[in-house]
């Protein structure tokens, strides 16, 4: 079983976090862990992330120290959750105006630009968890062949719907902010909608497969 610890962060949370390295099997570990702290009545919050996960207490004085050891025994009996999810083909234009960084991270990859838009639509990636934004999901399954650090210098605005590459992980903003990923393409559909039932596009456990467009078809 994959080790884990539990720690205390500030005065009302407590982390679990596992050791490397993170895989499908673990993340959906940490889905149905969520469900179950989801249902107990000393918890006010539930924060998945990648090999990771945030509780809130209630009464954070009085259950800390309880918090800690009962969460560590629950990952040891937790068991996966597969949750119910479906495959969203996104449209992206790649390069240009649209995606400013293909270039560089082709250089910095040895590979042309050609081939770094063919090895990022080739893949399924998988939703592990939304955050830093609304609706913005973390991606696993990039090609390591894609790897690419951050920007030196973060742009001091990025369009919604810029499609990213950021270290291992790639995804979409969408939401326009401040950021650091290198821009290689866009898409014109709404990650986040407020307004609607469902306000997000994409929720944990779906797989996304970025479909290449011509401008002006996306």
């Amino acid at each position: 079983m994959q080790r884990a610890r539990c720690y205390l962060l500030g005065e009302s949370a407590v982390v679990l976090e596992l050791e490397p390295p993170l895989s499908l099997k673990s993340q959906q570990r940490i889905w149905g862990l969520t469900q179950r702290l989801l249902e107990a009545p000393s918890v006010l919050e539930v924060i998945p992330g990648m090999n990771n996960i945030t509780v809130v207490l209630r009464e954070p004085q009085s259950l800390a120290l309880d918090g800690i050891e009962r969460i560590q025994r629950w990952w040891e009996e937790s068991e996966a959750m597969i949750p119910t999810s479906r495959c969203v083909e996104i449209p992206v234009i790649y390069g240009g105006s649209h995606g400013p960084d293909l270039a560089e991270v082709a250089g910095h990859c040895g590979l042309s630009v050609s081939q770094v838009v063919e090895q990022h639509a080739a893949v399924d990636y998988v939703v592990y968890f939304l955050g830093f934004q609304p609706g913005f999901a973390y991606l696993a399954g990039l090609a390591p062949t894609l790897v690419t650090p951050r920007r030196a210098e973060p742009r001091l605005m990025v369009p919604a719907g810029s499609v990213g590459i950021g270290g291992s992980q790639t995804g979409i903003y969408p939401l326009a902010t401040p950021g650091g990923w290198q821009i290689i393409g866009q898409t014109s559909w709404k990650l986040f909608n407020p307004a609607a039932e469902q306000p997000t596009l994409l929720t944990p456990g779906d797989t996304v497969r970025f479909v290449p467009q011509k401008e002006g078809v996306c």
